[in-house]
Parts: C-alpha cells; sequence; structure tokens
C-alpha cells in the first residue's frame, strides 16, 4: 500500500472536506440558531404538563388537567414575552441596565412577586366578564375556560411576534368573553364590566401620558433649563426620588403585597408619605456626593438617576408579577378545581405548584422572547434617557395608584407605553415651542437645522398606529379567537 498523507492531491481533498464540514457547521448553526427559543419552551411546556400529572394524580379528568397545564405554561410564556417589556423597556432604552441585568433583575423579581405576593384569590371566571352559573355543567366550563387560555396565549404570541406590547390582562378577558358567548350566549356577558373595561383603553394610556410629561415638564423646568445645572439637580434630585419612593411604597402596599397583608388605600398612603420624606432626607447628602466634579450640562444629570431607575424598574416588576401571573394560571387553578371538585362558581385559590408553572414561565418568556419587546418599548418608540425613563416608570406606579382610588380597572401594559408616547409626544411639542420662540427672537436665523435634528428623536407614528390598533383589537379578537377553540373543543369533545 502507498502512504498518500504527503500527496498534495491528498491534502486539497482533505481541505475540501474540512470546508464542507465548516460550512455545514455553520449552516447548522446558523438554522439552528432560532429553533433553540422553542425549542426551550416546547420542554418547559412538557415539564409543566409531566408537574400536573405528578401533583394533580390519576383521576377521570387528569388528561384535562395535563393539557391544561401546558395551555397555562404557554400563556406564561408569552407574559413574559411581551408584558414585562413594559418595566425593563424604559430602564434599558436609556442605558440604565444591560439587556442581560434588565433580564436577571425582572427573572428574580417577577419570580419573587408571583410566589410571594401572587395569587391571593381570583374570581371562578375572570374578574366576573360572566356568571359562572350560565355555563350550565362543569364540563362545558371547563372547555370555556381551556378555550379562553390558549386563545389568550395565541393572541399574545401574535402580538409578540408583531412587536406589539399589548395587555395580557385584556387578552384574558377577551378570551373568557368569546368562550362564554360560544357557551351561554351575550347575555352571560357582564356588560358594565366590560363597558369598563373598554373605557381603560382610553383612560390607562392617557393617564400615564399625562402623568410622565408633567413630571419631564418638571424636570426640564426646575433642572436641565436652569443655568446652574449641578445645583438645581442637588435640590430637586432628592425630591423626585422621595417621591418615587413614596409612590412606588403605596403601589407596592395596595398591589404587590396583597396576598401577605391587606392594606387600605388611606393606609398605603401614609406609608408612601413616611417612607417618601425618609428617603428624600437619606438622598440630599448622596446626590450632593455624587454630583460632585460633574460638568454643568445635560450628560451630567444621567448619572443622577441611574440607581432610582433601575429600582423602580426591579419593584415595577416584583408587582406585576404578584398581580399579573393570574393571568397565565387563574384559568387553570378553575380548571383544576372544577375537575377535583365540580365546583366552577365560587372563588379559586391558585395551588402552590400552578403558581410556580406561573412564575417560572414568565422568566423563561422573559429569557428566551423578550428582548424584542424591551426594545420596542425602551427605543424604537422614542429616545429614552435616564430623565425620560424616570417619569415613565414613576407614571406607571402614580397611575395604578390614582386608578384604584377612582374604582378605575387599568391595565399595566397601557400605562407604561402611554407614559412612554406621553414623554415622546412631551419632547415633541416642547421642540416645537423653543423652535417657535427662536424664530420670534431672531427671524432672519435659519432654525431648520435645528427642526430637522428635533425631528430624529420624534415619537415614531408607524409603531404608535400599530400599538394602538393591537390595543384596539385585542379584546374583540381573542373574543372571536376564543369562540371559535370552544366549539372546536366541544365538536370534538361531542359535548353539547
Amino acid at each position: 500500500m502507498t502512504d498518500q498523507k504527503g500527496d498534495p492531491r491528498h491534502l486539497e481533498t482533505l481541505d475540501r472536506d474540512l470546508d464542507r464540514f465548516s460550512n455545514l457547521e455553520m449552516a447548522t448553526s446558523y438554522v439552528g440558531r432560532p429553533l433553540v427559543g422553542p425549542g426551550i419552551s416546547l420542554i418547559f411546556v412538557v415539564l409543566a404538563g409531566l408537574a400536573a400529572a405528578l401533583f394533580f394524580g390519576q383521576t377521570n379528568n387528569s388528561m384535562v388537567v395535563i393539557v391544561a397545564a401546558c395551555f397555562g405554561a404557554y400563556m406564561a410564556l408569552n407574559i413574559g414575552a411581551n408584558d414585562v417589556a413594559n418595566n425593563m423597556g424604559p430602564a434599558v432604552g436609556a442605558n440604565a441596565l444591560s439587556m442581560g441585568g434588565a433580564i436577571a433583575i425582572a427573572a428574580v423579581f417577577e419570580s419573587a412577586g408571583a410566589l410571594i405576593a401572587g395569587g391571593d384569590v381570583v374570581s371562578t371566571i375572570a374578574k366576573g366578564i360572566i356568571e359562572p352559573e350560565s355555563m350550565g355543567t362543569a364540563e362545558v366550563f371547563i372547555w370555556a375556560m381551556m378555550a379562553a387560555l390558549l386563545s389568550a396565549a395565541l393572541w399574545v404570541n401574535l402580538a409578540t411576534w408583531v412587536g406589539a406590547p399589548v395587555s395580557t390582562t385584556h387578552s384574558v378577558v377577551g378570551g373568557v368573553m368569546g368562550a362564554g358567548i360560544a357557551a351561554a350566549g351575550f347575555t352571560a356577558v357582564n356588560w358594565p364590566t366590560m363597558s369598563a373595561i373598554a373605557a381603560s383603553w382610553v383612560i390607562s394610556p392617557v393617564l400615564g401620558g399625562v402623568i410622565a410629561a408633567l413630571f419631564l415638564a418638571l424636570i426640564k423646568s426646575r433642572i436641565i433649563y436652569q443655568d446652574d445645572k449641578i445645583a438645581a439637580a442637588r435640590k430637586w434630585v432628592p425630591v423626585l426620588v422621595g417621591i418615587m419612593a413614596g409612590t412606588f411604597a403605596s403601589y407596592l402596599a395596595l398591589k404587590g403585597l396583597k396576598k401577605i397583608i391587606k392594606i387600605d388605600l388611606p393606609t398605603a398612603l401614609l406609608i408612601g408619605a413616611a417612607i417618601g420624606a425618609l428617603v428624600w432626607m437619606i438622598m440630599i447628602p448622596i446626590i450632593r456626593k455624587q454630583s460632585q466634579g460633574l460638568e454643568n450640562r445635560n450628560k451630567s444629570l444621567k448619572v443622577l438617576f441611574g440607581i432610582p431607575l433601575v429600582v423602580s424598574a426591579a419593584l415595577l416588576s416584583f408587582a406585576h408579577g404578584a398581580n399579573d401571573v393570574a393571568n397565565a394560571v387563574g384559568p387553570l387553578a378553575a380548571i383544576v378545581q372544577a375537575s377535583q371538585s365540580g365546583n366552577f362558581t365560587e372563588a379559586v385559590s391558585i395551588p402552590l405548584w400552578v403558581m410556580v408553572i406561573g412564575a417560572f414561565g414568565i422568566s423563561f418568556g422573559l429569557f428566551i422572547f423578550g428582548p424584542k419587546l424591551i426594545k420596542m418599548v425602551g427605543s424604537q418608540i422614542t429616545k429614552l434617557n435616564p430623565m425620560r425613563a424616570y417619569c415613565v416608570a414613576l407614571s406607571a406606579a402614580i397611575t395604578v395608584i390614582v386608578a384604584s382610588w377612582l374604582g378605575l380597572p387599568v391595565s399595566s401594559t397601557h400605562i407604561a407605553v402611554g407614559g412612554v408616547f406621553g414623554v415622546g409626544f412631551f419632547r415633541e411639542w416642547d421642540a416645537e415651542r423653543r423652535i417657535r420662540k427662536a424664530r420670534i427672537a431672531m427671524p432672519d436665523r435659519p432654525v431648520y437645522g435645528v427642526e430637522e435634528r428635533r425631528r430624529r428623536k420624534l415619537v415614531r407614528r408607524s409603531h404608535f398606529m400599530t400599538i394602538i390598533a393591537a390595543w384596539v383589537i385585542t379584546v374583540p379578537a381573542a373574543a372571536t379567537l376564543s369562540a371559535v377553540i370552544f366549539f372546536l373543543i366541544t365538536s370534538a369533545m361531542g359535548t353539547v
């Protein structure tokens, strides 16, 4: 036999084979990368089904609960992918947090909120949308909840793919309404409640936007437009951080700790006022020290808002996990109770294993799919810096408190994105106002260059219209999809 290792032709063939292998490896990596997220999601959904089989046990309805657990896990993944962006987007867009840091903080605080303070008791059929008695039997109720859960998850998944942050609460509400209508007719729906929810489509973003714009106007007039910005910041930043601390203390007392302790609105406001005053006094020497050596320009002010912004994002995530985990597991918990006892007309307590599915699903969904919507909220609607992002975060907490005082149902998604819109449109108005003043003061000097620079930083109208359209059609789209799924399930199962 002849040794061909030194043959140039053999070496050339070997190089070609290695090149082919390298190209194949690159192609496999390129094709496989988009499948990693769905693959991990599928594994999580399967594990949720196995957990349901383990904890629920072997009964006549065990398969139903296993399928429902898979749907609940799918919904939780979509909540993490879509809803959590509202809390983290402003901080990431303002460069106060990296994407990795935001995802890590959100995953920890979302899970903590869900497991520590989440799922006190949920209504049998999400927030009184329809009358439970109208369902007739437990079997029909279970199929309706299955349809509502799956339709809400599919709609949020579609919205995430399009790049529109939508309300997961409204998605579940639409799903429950559509399944209820399909099962028992239009008379089963609590139309006054639905009217209040429809009103929140306008109330939530407008209130959030107005509050965010007012705080931005305060920051601009009292700090940014002052001759000595650093001196103004030493006076006003402790006040603003104190307001944020007090607001978030009241917000968490009202919304984030319901399971641990019941606190009414006046008590929550007193707690907030006390903590706000304490933080204000603590921040005075801290801000004085932080501001030493800073140049008298706007860029220097960003340093002073960084830490409060990170803390606010973490607290918003905790409260979100405590409140919105029920969107994923509320219908699942109702199915578990109806399957165990046949009771579907009373309030539902969420079992721990069901809550764990919701908490972990939100974290996984955020980690795998969250960056897309975080970028959208944080940087693609309008340009954010720490001061603007601070206004958005603070408006979210204040709006929820005001809505609780007025008894209005609001969406955290609509509030947060409305705050981003409010900040952007205020900047647009402020830029136009300054251009008009410049034209009056110096009529012979062209200001078109200033106008063009400003225009590049305004609200992107295409994103604005896409998001508004998604908000408006969320309930009817989820309801229609839910009704179709309900009819398909009942036809397949032979339920009348």
